[in-house]
């Protein structure tokens, strides 16, 4: 069904009220990398000849021009441009696809622009050229400056090209990212003592950190590595809390360090139930109405995406977030924060009355997992530990 002709549908009555519509973000995936990891679960696919970066981005525009009656008039807050690995894709590109967006949306006047980028697919200068091209935040998969842990974990880049990728960050943008994964195959607590070292000499306002999980139909999935036991991995992660905390980075999200001023503003949205906009292949959005919640996903195969998109019907699957479902689908996300979330925000982004969270919010506090009082919902030291558990809480029955 075309957005033109059925916007209709989106407005019809429904059992949701919401006063206002939420925060709108823009999610860009740009599927193609130069390997494939043997940890990763993304629609990322190797390039195989010439990267199609025109067709791909005359794709993206159609896809976003088909969906522009779904945010009509709203202001977007962030874009952030993910992979595969975009930097691959040339500033010209970028420029370009930047340009096309600016001209379908109004962004806000401070729009956070992040690109994902990794060490060993860039020339000197070339991140000075995507800052030129309006990026103006850079999140770096270094995953690790050790260079046993790279090659197990398959990066195409050692710990030299790391820095060196990092330090022209530090020069071309005044925000930046590091993505720093541990509990590695082999890693021991002073290895990642050394990694932490060095990520935190290199003064990254920001570090995401993962825990290294085995997702299915990885190759690491049917060749399983031998990875530090639950203790270890804990015991890991107290460093990294401990670490990042004397650098002056604040863990304000589960797996998000970060100095004061430099949280990352997409990430947030989505953590606070925000709405975005995903195109590219396989990209997922999720969008509100007066009465209702949409999620849709878009065709996943580079391929097919593009003639898809090209033809207008980009999306291949749409589904309404049923009643039952959005307390999980909030909580999911809002206890994933340090300073967690206020109540009110539950009802303006749900549309739900506060009562559909009352019993699991009680259950939590009897088990020590939030704090909470009239206006405010945070886990606790516990809830962090333990955020599965707490999460479950608000299931549908």
């Amino acid at each position: 069904m075309s957005a033109n002709s059925n916007i209709q549908h989106y407005m019809r009555s429904g059992t949701l009220q919401l006063a206002a519509l939420p925060p709108l973000s823009l999610y860009v995936h740009l599927p193609w990398c130069l390997k494939k990891c043997p940890y990763c679960d993304f629609n990322s696919h190797e390039v195989a000849g010439e990267m199609p970066e025109q067709r791909y981005i005359d794709a993206l525009v159609a896809d976003l021009e088909a969906s522009l009656p779904l945010i009509w008039g709203r202001s977007v807050h962030s874009i952030f441009i993910g992979g595969g690995t975009p930097s691959l894709f040339s500033p010209q590109a970028i420029d370009r696809l930047l340009g096309d967006i600016r001209a379908r949306l109004r962004l806000d006047a401070n729009c956070e622009i992040t690109l994902e980028a990794n060490p060993g697919t860039f020339e000197k200068d070339r991140f000075k050229a995507f800052r030129s091209a309006g990026v103006n935040r850079l999140s770096i998969g270094v995953q690790s400056f050790d260079d046993r842990h790279l090659k197990v974990l398959g990066r195409v880049h050692d710990r030299a090209q790391a820095i060196a990728a990092v330090e022209e960050a530090a020069q071309a943008f005044d925000s930046f990212n590091l993505d720093i994964m541990y509990a590695l195959p082999g890693q021991t607590l002073e290895n990642q003592a050394q990694d932490m070292r060095q990520a935190l000499a290199l003064q990254p306002p920001h570090i995401s950190i993962y825990h290294l999980t085995i997702e299915p139909n990885t190759y690491f999935a049917k060749f399983p590595p031998e990875i530090p036991e639950e203790d270890t991995a804990y015991a890991m992660l107290d460093q990294i809390t401990e670490m990042t905390e004397d650098a002056g980075l604040q863990r304000y999200e589960v797996s998000a360090y970060a100095r004061l001023g430099h949280r990352c503003f997409h990430n947030l949205n989505y953590w606070q139930f925000g709405d975005y906009l995903g195109i590219g292949a396989g990209a997922h959005s999720k969008l509100s109405f007066a009465h209702r919640v949409v999620r849709q996903v878009r065709f996943r195969e580079p391929k097919l995406y593009m003639e898809k998109a090209l033809g207008g019907n980009a999306v291949t699957q749409e589904t309404e977030v049923s009643r039952a479902d959005l307390p999980f689908e909030f909580m999911l996300n809002a206890l994933r924060l340090r300073d967690g979330f206020k109540l009110q925000d539950f009802t303006e982004k749900t549309g739900l009355p506060f009562t559909a969270i009352q019993q699991g919010l009680e259950d939590a506090e009897r088990k020590g997992l939030i704090e909470r009082d009239l206006v405010h919902v945070k886990p606790t030291g516990r809830g962090f530990d333990f955020l599965n558990d707490l999460q479950s809480l608000f299931l549908a029955d």
